[in-house]
């Protein structure tokens, strides 16, 4: 056979069926948030119930307050969406890490703690960063509301084969540059759709020694490159990972794991469609400064001159100029959260800049899950961000969605480690600026959009 890369076998791995470009996969995880209870009344009408709910678990993250978890949730069409999907999990006889669950939080950090996301796996979830899963060896991908009751009702789906590419990252990261920022140099480099609909693999030296909580983050923004999903080999690194999770084989089946694991790396001479290469060793913090995770520069340059329509009307919505520096310029809020940077390891990061400091400007830390929050407080982090002034908020997806409230005033500058800078992301007017979690702490610290690089 001709040498095969990593998304090839997978693909081949999953594959029921063909059809024109078109293949059936077999899906061996369904993740589901409250978003799905279109799919389940979908389900619920046809008569049907999920083909194997031991293969799905829900996971209330997107829509559930953060704060005042003592209380009943204010919003009563919130609410309701928590309400029915702990109904529909019981209903369907599905896993389900709810609002009160001792693991709850967000999917994409959740479900790689526990060991649900696992090499050589097939993952969809109704979420477009899905993509993050990808970090262990899994072809993972976000679906729409009708391809979440397809899976539902078949663990199966439908998907068109998509074109593959890999990203080579070589070199040693400087001190305070971080995963966030070799993903934000990879979209400034190859734009919003260089990747246009293709499957990244993230390979060499860099990503070798990437964490990985590192390796999540790279991931997750693939889509803001434009991918389908983004891939990392598994190696000894993931293999420690879930070697301590509660749901990764156990015994003589890890054994079997292990050796399928071991071969699932691409193949030497194994083609892709594109290819794009970076050295990381020439890379200083980055900070977006438009309106798309693309428009991002370092730290120590300067706003470029618009391009395009779209440059200018960015400038305009983010009330800066070119040739501005954005070094020094104020923020109004800070957020240090989102399925990007809510790991314990951002959390640390984050700590470590505002160790013996005062925050200047009104700062929310959001854990990614209660596991996050208690190994943060175990470690000591949360009581140096607490300290600091820091808010820390019950994890959940919080202000990078803002769709449970916890949204930013009209005309506020956010420094922010989520992973989308979009027009009233974080709410009507605001003004976000994407950054990694040690630079998001520093603005923090100064009020202003700061080199991190100065506190180390």
């Amino acid at each position: 056979m001709s040498p095969l890369s990593l998304f090839e076998k997978l693909w081949r791995a999953h594959t029921i069926v063909t059809q024109d470009e078109h293949a059936l996969l077999f899906i061996d995880r369904h993740f589901l948030h409250e978003g799905s209870f279109h799919a389940f009344n979908r389900l619920w009408a046809l008569g049907r119930q999920p083909r194997r709910p031991d293969l799905t678990v829900t996971f209330a993250d997107h829509y559930v307050p953060t704060k005042d978890r003592s209380q009943p949730i204010a919003d009563p069409e919130i609410a309701r969406m928590v309400s029915l999907l702990a109904e529909n999990s019981q209903r369907a006889g599905i896993r389900a890490i709810g609002l009160d669950h001792p693991d709850q939080g967000i999917v994409h950090v959740v479900a790689p703690e526990l060991g649900l996301s696992l090499p050589g796996t097939t993952i969809v979830c109704g979420d477009s960063h899905t993509s993050s899963h990808g970090a262990y060896g899994a072809l993972a991908f976000g679906i729409g509301a009708s391809e979440v009751a397809h899976v539902l009702a078949t663990q199966t789906l439908w998907q068109r084969r998509p074109a593959s590419m890999r990203v080579r990252l070589d070199g040693t990261l400087p001190a305070g540059v971080d995963a966030k920022d070799m993903i934000l140099a990879i979209i400034a480099t190859i734009g919003a759709n260089g990747a246009g609909g293709a499957v990244i693999e993230y390979a060499g030296s860099a990503v070798t020694r990437l964490s990985m909580a590192g390796r999540l983050t790279l991931c997750n923004m693939s889509i803001e490159a434009g991918a389908r999903a983004g891939m990392i080999a598994p190696d000894d690194t993931t293999i420690e990972a879930l070697s301590h999770t509660p749901f990764a084989p156990k015994g003589a089946d890890w054994d079997t794991a292990l050796a399928a694991w071991r071969a699932m790396p691409s193949d030497p001479g194994a083609g892709f469609d594109r290819e794009a290469d970076l050295d990381v060793s020439r890379l200083a913090p980055m900070v977006t400064w438009g309106t798309s995770p693309e428009t991002a520069v370092s730290i120590t340059t300067r706003i470029p001159s618009p391009r395009t329509e779209a440059d200018r009307r960015a400038l305009a919505y983010m009330a800066l100029s070119p040739g501005e520096a954005l070094d020094g310029l104020p923020v109004d809020r800070v957020f240090i959260g989102s399925c990007t940077n809510a790991r314990l390891e951002d959390l640390t990061a984050a700590a470590a800049v505002l160790a013996g400091r005062r925050v200047a400007v009104e700062t929310w830390v959001v854990p990614g899950s209660q596991a996050v929050m208690r190994a943060a407080e175990a470690e000591g982090a949360l009581s140096i961000l607490a300290a600091a002034g820091v808010e820390i908020r019950a994890p959940g997806c919080s202000m990078c969605a803002g769709t449970n409230g916890d949204i930013a005033l009209p005309g506020q500058r956010v420094a922010a480690t989520s992973n989308r800078n979009f027009e009233g992301r974080q709410g009507r007017g605001v003004r976000t600026h994407l950054m990694g979690p040690a630079m998001a702490a520093a603005a923090a610290a100064t009020g202003r959009i700061t080199d991190v690089r100065r506190f180390l």
